[in-house]
């Protein structure tokens, strides 16, 4: 035991920070020992005392007094959420040589390079593993762990609420917005659930996952981002025919741009995996992040990926271990950039396709079609063609095709998303199509 004190300011009393303040009180000889340092929570900052908790916390803790809080700290644990007043706050914290533990990804995504600076400036400490993923570590094991390795692609599931909805139209066959009710109605989803379904949350992972991997500073305006919202069930079976499962995957990668030089491509998409691939078996809210690194090879990190107690396991970890920097004095970890590399955007990137078209039911169709990928130079690996009336047995209305129409679906072998691109814009031009009716990305093939 240690007679040594850290005085610990929490900055949000919701479900997560409910979960930090119950292990701190409940756990603290434990903490303690593993600190090495009595961690004493001074107070919770709320912009409500009297709001009802989740965890029966002592009254006197609660203070709508944040500023003050954090003037009296050693350590700050940041779980407000959002830009403002968080930013304010850690900026206050950070400024006046105290660490900061935090998982606010969008506030890391948008203003990441101010707070690393500052927190570089003073020789604070700042952590955030459970920004991503919730209880899986994966931040400390870029950041530490494969630091002596070169990262050359992140890729992963990061957003239960997207996965949730994905596997379960997966496995019922339902539509999109059913199942988005049902996530709402479990409380998976938010009542809006914007963020989620468009994919701005993982964007903002992808972007703080990018700027670890790649030592490289990216914002969440640098990520390409495209949600599940058109995701259909025509889609999903049409994926499970051909051997595949969709899901909505954060990708961080090394590319070469046209001429020849290193940059980084960032993106966030719905997208065909093959159901052989490790991150296909990822089903319900659960999270999983696929590591790519020149001498490690390949690592999968799963878990789940939110909820109170995990992520609090994920604030904690980064408490004690921040604690005991505290009490060996040692300078806090940096953040800074090392490499400067360029955000390429999405035509430098080489991937597959999958089309899915509807089109006139009559002769000489499928060689036009083929023309337009021959002419873009995209090989074409796969093509299915399915043909049903509305009312088709077994075949929903909403997914029927109207008398006298087919739908096609192609897989492409690899190419560059400019080919691909340009290859669909002439494919809609073509009078025998009548739209097409999706344009998903494949990995892991």
């Amino acid at each position: 035991m240690t007679d040594r004190t850290l005085k610990v300011a929490l900055l949000g009393g919701g479900t997560v920070g409910a979960q930090v303040a119950r292990i701190l009180l409940d756990d603290a000889e434990a903490l303690t020992a593993r600190a090495g340092a009595r961690l004493e929570l001074t107070g919770i900052g709320v912009r409500n005392v009297d709001a009802p908790r989740d965890v029966d916390l002592p009254r006197e803790l609660f203070t709508a007094d944040a500023e003050a809080l954090v003037e009296g700290a050693d350590l700050v644990i940041e779980l407000m959420g959002g830009i403002e007043p968080a930013r304010t706050r850690i900026l206050q914290a950070l400024g006046r040589g105290a660490s900061v533990v935090t998982g606010n990804k969008a506030l890391l995504a948008q203003d990441g390079a101010a707070l690393f600076d500052e927190a570089e400036r003073t020789g604070a400490e700042l952590n955030f593993e459970a920004a991503v993923a919730g209880a899986i570590p994966i931040i400390r094991p870029i950041r530490e762990s494969l630091s002596g390795d070169r990262i050359t692609r992140v890729l992963g599931i990061v957003n239960g609420t997207t996965n949730f909805i994905l596997d379960a139209m997966d496995t019922t066959g339902a539509q999109f917005a059913d199942v988005l009710a049902e996530a709402q109605r479990l409380g998976y989803a938010e009542a809006d659930p914007t963020a989620d379904v468009e994919g701005l949350d993982a964007a903002a992972k992808a972007a703080i996952l990018a700027s670890l991997a790649f030592h490289t500073r990216v914002a969440l305006d640098d990520v390409r981002c495209e949600g599940i919202t058109k995701v259909t069930a025509g889609d999903i079976a049409a994926a499970q025919d051909a051997g595949f499962t969709i899901k909505l995957l954060a990708i961080a990668e090394l590319v070469r741009d046209a001429d020849g030089s290193e940059g980084v491509s960032v993106r966030v998409h719905p997208t065909l995996l093959p159901r052989k691939h490790p991150l296909a078996a990822v089903h319900g809210a659960f999270n999983a992040v696929f590591v790519e690194a020149e001498n490690a090879g390949s690592l999968m990190f799963y878990g789940a990926g939110a909820g109170g107690a995990p992520t609090a396991s994920a604030i904690m970890g980064d408490v004690v271990s921040t604690a005991r920097r505290l009490v060996q004095g040692v300078p806090g970890r940096t953040n800074t950039s090392t490499r400067d590399l360029p955000i390429l955007g999405p035509e430098s990137v080489t991937t597959s396709y999958s089309i899915g078209l509807e089109v006139a039911d009559q002769p000489g169709v499928l060689s036009r079609v083929a023309s337009v990928f021959a002419g873009h130079g995209v090989s074409i690996e796969t093509m299915r063609q399915r043909i049903d009336g509305a009312g088709a047995q077994g075949v929903s209305d909403a997914d029927a095709i109207p008398d006298g129409r087919a739908e096609l679906r192609f897989v492409t072998h690899a190419a560059s998303e400019a080919a691909l691109a340009a290859t669909v814009a002439d494919i809609r031009n073509l009078d025998v199509v009548e739209s097409v009716t999706s344009v998903l990305r494949v990995e892991g093939v």
